[in-house]
């Protein structure tokens, strides 16, 4: 075969691999056979740039950076779907279709994304633009290609436009938002404000880190097809991604069942929804039903209500962080929302507490944005008394007394004092915690009593609590068996990557992504000591701020005699290559399902992922292996009838031992 039919064969195997684990959530390939073919691509591709074909996967890295979106006008324009909130106004809607013709609908989830057209010619994916005003969007293209469930080549020659939505999963949005909270930045509120803060990244690299989807379901001006279920059935053929959680209903009755269903089993999806979406499915009606100005009558959207809750404000407190950021807090008397209770919740700083004149004694109105973070989202000015002062920002730190500053183009407030006890508590805590070195038996509680009894004033200090056991045996509430862990936990975290570590120094400005790639171009402590400023500079994703942090870190003396103290206490302090070829897991398609008490599911999967493994969130005849714990439903049971190997958590904890 030559060097062409290589690269053709290369580009249409990796596509089909990639449908299959994006789109139908059904990998037959491992990751590591995965990269191997795309390794092989990349190094064809570089040697003979004239035969790189248009829908290689190796343009979905994202090495774009724009100056500015260009504007697009759509030709067909991109209306809104009105909202309805109750059952009556679907009777009313079904009514008025009726009164034209005998139909039934279509019911799909309605994602809480952004809107998205994308239009191929000859099957080939040339503009990808946002909803905009309806009438006017921008051109997204660049960063539509890094998301692998949008086609960058169709099944069939089309010219055609196809549209749907954009949305962050919740787990990427977890995962985030806790690079986010890592690096000291503000959290996205919610999954959409995600994805639409992400997808209108001017560079394009961001865009692919973040690990968008997406599911279409509209054809414009296609005449072929007579209903919308054939829609999407005639998408899924031509390779892209539809929601399949979507029903013909023939009535009333049987569309609010379906839309009572998702009311109570949308937290279980691994995407965001916030209603159901009604169409009528025959498309040959559409044009007589008409069009409003905005919206097309023939669909309409079930919204659902944001749980929520009043409350009252009971104090405004201040957290210290561990780069000296001061953050107002709302304490509020207990409400339960969103299968949990809520007491506290961020008011993020100064700037947001005023424009929204939010204040202690007020009754506020409190929900989880996008169902997982609380906030405070609005006041009942009705009820607002005498006693409800307006809001008046510290000047210094909580803490230490130490002077606030407020640095320019910042919202926030910051102790500077590197010697605030809230400062090195929170460093310490940081630096046991899972991300970082992951010091399992040392949790914040039992950080805070060390630190408070003076046991722990340093990072460098939880290596010497081993000189310190028969203190520790005899505090109140430790014994023995429970020292003897966390003295193993410690001894354990000695061994700890580099990057770990690195990440776990609280370098400001420096995240655990760029702790790797730090440690990737520096493999040792020492290296990274010695780095100079234009020489980090040139790691890609590392810019101008991050490289003065890294290097302003290393100026220091008292950094430097941290880090002697750590390689004296043996702390590892070279960087190992991640091998996952030989893993416990390697070649392995691995499901999780119930629940499990000792890993969240994501630091299970990383696990699994770190041991040469691929996790999936269906069972097939490709599964190998079902971890199952607590309150496993009908994943558990699809292994059962397959005959698939299924591990308990115990089984689990005894092979990545």
């Amino acid at each position: 075969m030559d060097i062409k039919e290589r690269i053709i064969t290369l580009t249409k195997l990796l596509n089909q691999y990639a449908y299959e684990y994006y789109v139908l959530d059904n990998p037959t390939i491992s990751d590591f056979e995965y990269d191997q073919l795309y390794n092989e691509l990349v190094k064809l591709e570089e040697d003979n740039p004239s035969l790189v074909q248009e829908d290689s996967p190796t343009k979905r890295v994202g090495d774009k950076v724009l100056d500015r979106f260009e504007k697009i006008t759509h030709k067909v324009k991109m209306m809104s779907i009105n909202d309805i909130f109750d059952y009556e106004e679907i009777k009313k809607f079904d009514n008025d279709i009726k009164k034209i013709a005998n139909v039934n609908y279509s019911c799909e989830l309605k994602i809480d994304g952004l809107s998205v057209s994308c239009k191929y010619e000859k099957g080939i994916l040339k503009v990808a633009s946002t909803r905009g005003n309806g009438t006017i969007g921008e051109i997204i293209t660049d960063n539509a290609k890094t998301i692998n469930s949008i086609p960058l080549k169709l099944k069939d020659e089309l010219d055609i436009e196809v549209r749907g939505e954009i949305f962050m999963p919740k787990k990427s949005f977890e995962k985030v938002n806790l690079e986010r909270e890592q690096e000291g930045l503000d959290l996205f509120q919610n999954c959409r404000n995600a994805a639409s803060g992400t997808i209108k990244s001017l560079d394009s690299k961001v865009v692919a880190k973040r690990k968008l989807d997406n599911f279409m379901y509209q054809i414009v001006g296609y005449k072929e097809l007579s209903t919308q279920g054939e829609v999407l059935e005639f998408l899924n053929k031509e390779g892209f991604k539809t929601n399949k959680e979507s029903k013909i209903c023939n009535n009333v009755d049987e569309i609010i069942s379906f839309i009572e269903y998702w009311k109570t089993h949308k937290d279980d999806l691994p995407y965001p929804i916030d209603g159901v979406v009604i169409k009528v499915n025959q498309l040959k009606y559409y044009d007589e039903i008409g069009y409003t100005v905005k919206s097309p009558k023939w669909c309409i959207a079930f919204k659902y209500p944001a749980e929520e809750a009043s409350t009252i404000l009971r104090e405004i407190t201040f957290q210290v962080g561990r780069t000296g950021v001061i953050t107002p807090v709302a304490n509020f008397d207990t409400v339960f929302i969103s299968g949990t209770d809520v007491s506290r919740a961020t008011l993020h700083n100064e700037d947001f507490i005023k424009l929204r004149d939010i204040r202690v004694n007020d009754t506020i109105r409190v929900r989880k944005s996008g169902e997982i973070i609380p906030e405070v989202f609005a006041v009942d000015f009705s009820k607002r008394t005498d006693k409800c002062l307006p809001f008046v920002m510290i000047s210094n730190c909580p803490i230490c007394g130490e002077k606030l500053v407020r640095r320019e183009n910042e919202a926030d407030y910051y102790c500077e004092n590197e010697n605030c006890k809230a400062r090195k508590l929170n460093s310490i805590i940081h630096f046991a915690s899972k991300p970082a070195m992951n010091i399992e038996s040392l949790g914040d509680k039992l950080i805070e009593t060390f630190y408070n009894a003076n046991l722990l004033t340093d990072i460098s200090d939880i290596y010497t609590l081993e000189n310190k056991k028969s203190i520790l045996i005899n505090m109140e509430k430790l014994g023995e068996k429970s020292v003897d862990n966390i003295l193993a936990s410690i001894d354990i975290s000695k061994s700890m990557n580099l990057d770990k570590l690195v990440f776990g120094l609280g370098i400001r400005n420096v995240g655990a992504k760029v702790a790797s790639l730090l440690c990737e171009r520096y493999p040792s402590i020492d290296e990274l000591i010695n780095a100079k400023y234009e020489d980090i500079l040139q790691i890609p994703d590392i810019g101008e701020t991050i490289a003065l942090s890294v290097v302003n870190y290393f100026k220091k003396e008292e950094n430097i005699k941290r880090i002697n103290l750590l390689k004296e206490y043996g702390v590892n302090m070279k960087y190992k290559k991640k091998d996952t070829i030989n893993g416990v897991f390697a070649h392995k398609i691995v499901v999780l399902t119930g629940n499990l008490s000792s890993f969240t599911r994501d630091e299970a999967s990383e696990i699994i992922e770190r041991l040469g493994g691929t996790t999936s969130s269906s069972v097939s005849k490709k599964t190998d292996i079902v971890l199952a714990g607590e309150k496993a439903g009908s994943k558990l049971q699809k292994a059962l009838d397959l005959g698939i190997k299924i591990i308990n958590e115990d089984e689990f904890k005894e092979m990545i031992k």
